[in-house]
């Protein structure tokens, strides 16, 4: 008898589990993006520079409210509008943790410094 309580409980939490994966499916419909979350759209590199690789990329966001599109890490990001709004980039901790963060001289964008040396450049739009 308590085996047959467990067989039904067991039952029940999977069809609690199914139907709250349904609904979360049919919220979120094809193409869309979670709030909060961002995806890499188009990633162009052009290396024929000697020593420099020109990259663009384009991404998509779905970002929360007071938030707006930026860069954490190396990657796209929902961050504080105010960061954007102001140009701080620094603040949104765009560059990788051994990397180094400067904001450009006119604000126009921010260089992530690498322990050997290196230095990435990037300008927001």
């Amino acid at each position: 008898m308590q085996l047959l309580r467990v067989a039904w409980a067991l039952t029940g939490a999977a069809i609690c589990c199914f139907l709250i994966l349904l609904i979360h499916s049919r919220l979120l419909k094809e193409g869309q993006l979670a709030a909060g979350t961002c995806e890499i759209v188009t990633l162009n590199k052009d290396s024929s520079q000697p020593r420099r690789t020109i990259a663009r990329q384009t991404a998509r966001c779905a970002c929360k409210k007071g938030q707006i599109a930026g860069t954490t890490r190396a990657r796209p990001a929902c961050v504080d509008a105010g960061i954007v709004r102001k140009r701080q980039w620094c603040e949104m901790v765009p560059c990788l943790e051994d990397e180094g963060c400067d904001l450009l001289v006119n604000k126009s964008g921010w260089t992530c410094t690498q322990p050997g040396g290196r230095v990435k450049t990037t300008t927001a739009l």
